[in-house]
């Protein structure tokens, strides 16, 4: 017997509508470590690592690449600390069939982890505050790799480390954009996306995930969850 690993993403994927209190912890953290003003309205987050979002703003403010990727430790650490002191309650941002997947997923042995664009911290209690964060063994997050394939890879090497999984375990990803689909193949998973974020159904299809679903009540979801646990 092998248990599956199952790989989430969080925003769109697990929680939507969360609120401003993210892209307002980005902000702070620069401002507060290098006194400069960033915005990030105008730039297109949805898919990106918070890395990434951070390097973008600044650049986009003038500051020097150099001096950018030096102070991001610190820009992090200043983030998630305005995040964990104004993050509200997220219970009821939680997308369609999330808590019964993740209930059904860990009570037949699945092991679940994350693989999410969000700092360390700002994931963890995002997940804390919408309730579901008891659900996940580990999680692989921004600042551990530059990309998100790396993450995926990330993830995957340390649950084989923990003994968690073996060379027989099926390996999915599931997320919302195509830069999900895209890091679960490059890493040989199986890929299923869900349009509950900002990308269109179309535009999933197009990415060639192995499963394709409005969200995670579609009866595609069962037939597919019976598969994995039948070929354990």
């Amino acid at each position: 017997m092998s248990s599956p690993l199952v790989l989430f993403d969080i925003d769109g994927t697990l929680t939507r509508r969360a609120g401003p209190h993210h892209r307002d912890a980005l902000v702070v953290g620069v401002r507060r470590v290098l006194g400069v003003e960033t915005r990030n309205d105008n730039i297109a987050v949805h898919g990106k690592l918070d890395t990434e979002i951070l390097l973008e703003m600044m650049a986009n403010a003038g500051v020097p690449a150099g001096r950018a990727r030096a102070a991001l430790p610190a820009i992090y650490r200043a983030a998630e600390r305005y995040y964990l002191r104004h993050v509200p309650v997220l219970r009821r941002k939680t997308c369609p069939g999330v808590r019964r997947l993740l209930y059904t997923l860990k009570r037949r042995g699945a092991v679940l982890g994350l693989v999410s664009g969000n700092l360390e911290r700002i994931g963890w209690k995002k997940l804390e505050r919408a309730d579901l964060a008891r659900y996940f063994r580990f999680g692989t997050f921004s600042e551990m790799a530059p990309t998100r394939s790396g993450l995926v890879y990330r993830a995957v090497r340390y649950a084989r480390r923990r003994g968690w999984i073996n060379g027989a375990s099926r390996c999915v990803l599931i997320g919302d954009t195509p830069n999900d689909v895209e890091a679960g193949r490059n890493n040989g998973l199986e890929t299923i996306a869900v349009a509950t974020g900002l990308s269109p159904l179309g535009e999933l299809r197009a990415s060639r995930a192995t499963l394709c679903a409005p969200d995670l009540t579609h009866p595609s979801i069962r037939k597919w969850l019976q598969g994995v646990f039948d070929h354990a």
